[in-house]
Parts: C-alpha cells; sequence; structure tokens
C-alpha cells in the first residue's frame, strides 16, 4: 500500500513538474506577453519576468518594445522641376502598444515599410531638387508626420525618419557643378574688380600727394628698387627718371656759385674772338712729326701785312 502511494505521488510530481514546464514562461525586460485564450485577446498584458499560462489553451506572444531601425529601400520618382533622382530612407520606429500592434495589423514592421516607402515616393513628387539637397529637415518632418497617422493606431510610434542619400544622374551632375564654377567665378571677378576700384581710388590720392611733393615720387621709386633688389634672383633695370634731372637742376639754380657773390670777387669779362692766326708747315716732309722737333709759332697779320704771291704773273697782271 506504502508502495503504491509512492508510485502515486511520484506520478502526481511528475505531472506537476510537466504542467509547471509547459505552463511557466519568462518574458524579458524589454518584451510585453501578449496572451491569447481560445483565440481570445486577454486584456491582462503580461509583463517582464515570470509568468504562468495553461498549457494548450493559452497561447503568449511576445513582443519587442526596442526601437527598431528599419531601412527604407531607394525609390527613384520624378521632383516637382523635373528632375530624376533617387532617393533612400531610414525609420526609428518602436511598438508602444503590444496588443494593438498583435491585432490590429498582420506585420507591423511590413506594413510600416511601406507605407514608408510610398510616403518617400509622395514626398519626392512634392518637393523641389534644392529642397532634398539642402532642406532635408523639413522633408524629414513631413515624412514623420505622413508615417505617424496611421501608424499610431497600430500601436507604433514613429521616433523620426531620416533621407540617407539623394543620387542624381551624371548629366545634372555635370550642370550643376558648371553652374557652381559659374557662380564661384563671378564672385571672385566682383571681389576682383571691387579691389580695383578700391585701389585705383587709393592711387589717385597717393598721385595727388605726388604731384604736390615731387620728391615722393623718388622715394616710392627707390621703396620699389629696394622691394625689388631684395629677392637677388632678377635682373635690376634702374631708368633715370627726367623729374630727378629738373629737381637737380633746380636745386643747381638756387644755390649761388663759389667765385661770384660767396667769395667778393667781381665776375670776369667776357673775351672777344682773336683774329684767326695762319700757321707755316714745314716744306720739309717728316720734320714736324719727329719727336722732340719745335712747332712753329703763329705770325701776326698786324705786323707782316698781306700775303705775297710768291709766283707773280711775268705780265703784270692779277
Amino acid at each position: 500500500m506504502v508502495e503504491e502511494l509512492l508510485t502515486a505521488a511520484a506520478g502526481v510530481g511528475m505531472a506537476v513538474a510537466a504542467y509547471a514546464g509547459a505552463a511557466a514562461r519568462v518574458v524579458k525586460q524589454y518584451e510585453r506577453g501578449v496572451v491569447f485564450r481560445f483565440g481570445r485577446l486577454l486584456p491582462q498584458v503580461r509583463g517582464p519576468g515570470f509568468t504562468m499560462i495553461v498549457p494548450v489553451i493559452d497561447r503568449l506572444h511576445k513582443v519587442n518594445l526596442q526601437i527598431v531601425t528599419m531601412p527604407v529601400p531607394a525609390q527613384e520618382g520624378i521632383t516637382r522641376d523635373n528632375v530624376t533622382v533617387r532617393v533612400d530612407a531610414v525609420v526609428y520606429f518602436k511598438v508602444v502598444d503590444a496588443a494593438e500592434a498583435l491585432v490590429r495589423v498582420e506585420d507591423y514592421r511590413f506594413a510600416v515599410s511601406q507605407m514608408a516607402q510610398t510616403s518617400l515616393r509622395s514626398i519626392i513628387g512634392k518637393s523641389d531638387l534644392d529642397d532634398l539637397l539642402s532642406n532635408r529637415e523639413k522633408l524629414n518632418q513631413g515624412l514623420e508626420l505622413m508615417l505617424d497617422s496611421p501608424a499610431i493606431g497600430w500601436g507604433v510610434q514613429i521616433d523620426r525618419v531620416e533621407i540617407k542619400d539623394v543620387s542624381l544622374p551624371e548629366t545634372m551632375k555635370r550642370s550643376m557643378a558648371r553652374q557652381a564654377e559659374a557662380d564661384r567665378e563671378r564672385r571672385a571677378r566682383v571681389i576682383n574688380a571691387d579691389a580695383e576700384l578700391q585701389a585705383s581710388k587709393k592711387l589717385a590720392e597717393a598721385a595727388g600727394v605726388m604731384s604736390d611733393q615731387p620728391a615722393a615720387l623718388q622715394l616710392r621709386l627707390l621703396q620699389t628698387v629696394v622691394a625689388v633688389a631684395a629677392e637677388k634672383n632678377s635682373t635690376l633695370v634702374l631708368p633715370f627718371p627726367v623729374e630727378l634731372l629738373r629737381f637737380l637742376e633746380r636745386a643747381a639754380q638756387n644755390q649761388p656759385g663759389p667765385g661770384v657773390h660767396g667769395h667778393g670777387l667781381r665776375p670776369e669779362a667776357p673775351r672777344t674772338p682773336t683774329a684767326p692766326t695762319e700757321r707755316f708747315e714745314d716744306p720739309l716732309p717728316g720734320l714736324p712729326g719727329e719727336p722732340g722737333a719745335p712747332l712753329p709759332e703763329p705770325l701776326d697779320d698786324t705786323l707782316t701785312g698781306p700775303p705775297v704771291d710768291p709766283d707773280p704773273d711775268p705780265r703784270g697782271g692779277p
């Protein structure tokens, strides 16, 4: 009798252990348990930790409440300004109501993915190319609103939506590159012209100052020579300016001479031109060219009189 009781107790213990093993469930901290009994949803959602269900009768579904990162496949569309682009994005969402996420929609992940693709194509058609490239924050907010409106009824909350990349055709890339290059060249020319205008005004003012003080031009020339000669890698040709000659000429005219007024001497009288004198050449060739030979002295016309013809005409004519 005792053996039968022990055997029955052992059987009951095994049955209880098997029941406990089949009924025991563990829900993690980031999960929630939704129980269906005979297909009907129980109102109480099981929290994290150890929980029990009725084997064979109850079905426990665990729902993850972590934020899900879902990439949206690249969508090709035409913008409002008729430019073909290819845009991809990423969606961050989480389940806030586990029971609604299981009951309202068959597969909430697939539903969010399809809705994100549709909304992204709609945003592409409503936006300009410049908005897709530079005003993405506004487009991200628009996408989040478009996704959050239907998803809130599924027990899903859209955390944020980000546009990852915008792919453009090669022809459009080249056109945009030429446009950017032309704009930069235009700004460079405007800046250069502005600099030339300011420099011309300063040069005009400097020219006015130098016209009043001619010596300033010479000083500026010397400064330029010093600046060029400092490199010592080129040949320097220094022109002699006419203004320097004029400056020296005016300085010489303003300074008195040493023999006129400086020492009390009278100015010398101008010399009268004298009559040209004649020189008689030596009839002997080669003698005047010898070294040390004396030169013939000039004769005065007032003492010798007019020249005599060495070969007079025998007939007495002139």
